[in-house]
């Protein structure tokens, strides 16, 4: 097999949907046959090194037009030079497929990662929506077949696209093999002392925008001696937790920490008393996965695709509710033995989205599709 990739996620976004794309051909490049992987990428950059160098091969825009407008080149002038590699199909791993695709006949394959955008269209600005859902809705009805990243997605894609249940394989993601490594003590001890950081403390992890809900976390953790670490980089939305931790005292309960490279951030997983994530909707919720293989204990949102990730023993919460999230957190820390009890659960339940179990249910995929 010969298969192409939109690749731009991968060289170009350091979180999320790159994340998902890096994992998805280091996966299928140590666990399946495939000969070749091309990956058709706008321009260069610097994350080109996390993509194994074997067997693969970066696609740039040939001529100055295309590389003037490598967004065009995307939508309308990649196909041909997909042709020109004679694959044996092709993969959209972030919901977009190059229009004018139907001149050349090969498998077409699309990932769609959630919906959000129009099950939450609050969270979105009007323009944005309306390119998303042109974008996604084209690519639904022009691949061959949709993966989703969770049943949560793929019965979204059916009511908002009206797409046939056949046409639609669940394949869930997996994860960076550093939140699968044991640290030594004096690695993790490092880390806490570099962060300031106390030896029990509160763990979130995702970028600090409305729908991940930080808010009543802060809050719940207002009048307690609790410590919390938020990871992420800023939105607008960042501006409300600073001016409410800054109004109520807690600069000295909350640490905001961005920018952490991906070893640092397994160890900051591993240190830390629990991980919770009051988010009101995601497609998956890959920092879930994170930190079950972290053996860290898991507080989440009830409903939605939460329990497809978190399992049957993570403590649920409704992320509205500032005294339940409470509750649940003084729980977590005055149970250390149920806490011990639910990460090892935790850690039992995330071993069905291990690599080798991802790459054998993409190559069935594959081969059944291309």
């Amino acid at each position: 097999m010969r298969i192409g990739y939109d690749a731009k996620r991968i060289f170009h976004n350091r979180t999320g949907l790159g994340n998902y794309g890096r994992d998805i051909i280091r996966i299928l490049n140590e666990y399946t046959p495939i000969e070749e992987f091309f990956l058709f990428n706008t321009r260069r950059a610097a994350v080109d090194s996390f993509v194994p160098s074997v067997k693969t091969t970066v696609v740039y825009p040939k001529n100055w037009f295309w590389k003037t407008f490598p967004s065009l080149w995307r939508l309308f002038g990649q196909w041909k030079q997909i042709k020109s590699y004679k694959l044996s199909g092709f993969h959209g791993l972030s919901g977009e497929i190059p229009i004018q695709f139907w001149e050349y006949d090969i498998p077409k394959i699309v990932t769609i990662h959630d919906l959000i955008f129009l099950s939450h269209p609050q969270y979105y600005k009007v323009w944005d929506r309306i390119i998303y859902k042109l974008k996604f809705r084209y690519a639904v009805k022009m691949a061959d077949h949709v993966i989703a990243i969770s049943e949560q997605t793929k019965s979204d894609i059916i009511t908002y696209f009206k797409t046939e249940p056949n046409k639609i394989t669940v394949i869930y993601q997996g994860c960076n093999d550093a939140y699968k490594q044991s640290y030594g003590d004096e690695e993790r001890e490092a880390v806490r002392k570099k962060h300031g950081l106390p030896k029990e403390y509160i763990i979130n992890v995702g970028t600090l925008q409305e729908r991940k809900n930080v808010l009543p976390l802060i809050k719940a953790i207002h009048g307690t001696d609790y410590h919390l670490v938020l990871i992420g980089k800023n939105k607008k939305y960042a501006k409300k937790l600073y001016s409410y931790v800054e109004k109520n005292g807690l600069q000295n309960q909350v640490s905001f920490l961005k920018n952490i490279d991906v070893k640092e951030l397994a160890i900051l997983y591993q240190n830390a008393t629990v991980f919770c994530y009051p988010s009101i909707c995601e497609g998956f919720g890959i920092p879930i996965i994170e930190a079950m293989y972290s053996k860290t204990p898991v507080i989440v949102t009830k409903g939605g695709c939460f329990p497809e990730a978190a399992g049957p023993d993570a403590i649920y919460i409704d992320p509205k509710n500032v005294a339940d999230i409470k509750e649940k957190l003084e729980w977590i820390f005055n149970n250390p033995e149920e806490r011990k009890r639910i990460a090892e659960k935790g850690y039992t339940y995330v071993q069905r989205f291990s690599d080798d179990k991802v790459g054998e249910n993409l190559m069935n995929l594959y081969k059944a599709i291309l």
